[in-house]
């Protein structure tokens, strides 16, 4: 077999070839795109690296169809930049989660975003990655190449083979190409602040201004030891915490969603208001998840109920020092806590066992995360579909064993 310390296949044949080549040998293989998110999830013992950077390049883009394909290893930032030239954009704007860990910014693949399921503010309104996803090309872990989805939503054929591989985390096959759907860029963005309030009032608001009619396209909040942490001047030199709902669409809808949107929300005490640019300063910072970097204190992404996530913050504060930033009106916790042996992992699962929801750990030391669950645990049935799944498309367990759970 071929060496493959460290390989960059540059097609679908060549990569099938080193997979049919390592299974046929059982050699471990850590399969990734530019490598971006290495430090998250369970460290694995393998023995070859093999990347998709080298597979890149944009294959097909239809602006009118709002409709692009590209294969995984192209930049996010070559994408994006594509789509900027015709107004469109990834509208579930997925967030930097390099950084966190000690990766550069800027080298997430668009691969790497739906082997994630990487999504930031805007999953509220538009829903996450995997729902934009409308097909794939792969290879399996017998070196096998598929193919599942179409050009249109309405394509079901494959269409749950998609959403299954979307946030497998490179364990059950390598995704070669993605097509996408993409939307067009709102001509004009604003947003509505309100200063100081307690993580119960602030939840509070975010989910009125979410059940309103008036479409609510980011709903957020920062305590103030985040706020803190800001590049946006005026409100880290306020010092208190942040709560912030994003409006978009045409400019005059936006002006007359921002008036009724305060008008619904006046009893929460004084607003203030962003125009185009200082918003997508602001919820561009939010997306490289800015007030999180910088420190190697463990951080934690909970999903829950909007409604319990102050009292799973709390919870958590009972045992150590919590710093919280809420997203998707509260459904989404990005919690950084202090350090502690096991990254308060006993702690979190116990809180969360009690309010609902699922924990991932996204950084904390290899050794800590080697010694705890770094995804939530599944449940019975759902540990059984995984393994079938994972002994379908990876009979042999060479693609990045054990990243997620041991022995998946």
């Amino acid at each position: 077999m071929a060496v493959l310390s460290q390989m960059r296949p540059i097609d679908e044949r060549e990569f099938a070839r080193v997979l049919a080549e390592a299974t046929a040998s059982k050699t471990p293989i850590e399969v990734m795109g530019a490598g971006s998110k290495q430090g998250i999830g369970r460290p694995m013992q393998t023995a070859a690296n093999v990347s998709s950077r080298a597979m890149r390049g944009i294959t097909l883009y239809e602006p009118s169809e709002m409709v692009m394909a590209a294969r995984t290893g192209t930049p996010l930032s070559q994408v994006e930049m594509a789509l900027a030239e015709r107004r469109q954009m990834l509208a579930f704007e997925p967030v930097e989660l390099g950084p966190l860990t000690g990766g550069q910014a800027g080298q997430a693949t668009i691969g790497g975003v739906f082997a994630t399921n990487t999504s930031g503010a805007r999953r509220i309104a538009v829903g996450a990655a995997r729902d934009h996803l409308l097909g794939v090309k792969g290879i399996n872990g017998r070196g096998e190449v598929f193919k599942s989805g179409g050009r249109v939503m309405k394509n079901v054929t494959g269409y749950d083979l998609c959403r299954g591989l979307v946030g497998s985390w490179g364990t059950l096959a390598v995704l070669s190409e993605v097509t996408f759907k993409v939307l067009p860029v709102p001509e004009d963005t604003g947003t509505v602040v309100l200063l100081g309030l307690p993580d119960e009032f602030a939840v509070e608001v975010l989910c009125t201004a979410m059940a309103s009619p008036f479409e609510v396209s980011g709903a957020v909040h920062l305590q103030s030891a985040l706020v803190a942490r800001l590049e946006h001047q005026a409100l880290k030199t306020q010092g208190q915490a942040v709560t912030a709902l994003r409006i978009e669409n045409f400019a005059k809808s936006v002006a007359y969603r921002k008036g009724r949107l305060k008008d619904l929300l006046k009893v929460y005490g004084a607003m203030h208001e962003f125009d185009r640019q200082d918003s997508l300063l602001f919820w561009g910072e939010l997306r490289r998840l800015s007030v999180l970097q910088g420190s190697d204190a463990p951080v934690w992404r909970i999903s829950t109920a909007p409604t319990a996530a102050p009292k799973v913050v709390a919870a958590i504060s009972a045992y150590m020092e919590c710093r919280a930033f809420y997203d998707w009106s509260g459904g989404l916790i990005w919690a950084e806590l202090l350090p502690t042996t096991d990254a308060g992992a006993a702690d979190v699962r116990r809180v969360i066992a009690t309010h609902g929801g699922h924990a991932t750990l996204i950084r904390a030391e290899p050794q800590v995360r080697a010694a705890v669950e770094v995804f939530q645990p599944l449940e019975a049935g759902l540990e059984k579909l995984s393994r079938r799944l994972k002994t379908a498309f990876d009979p042999a367990g060479i693609l990045n064993p054990g990243r997620m759970y041991p022995g998946i």
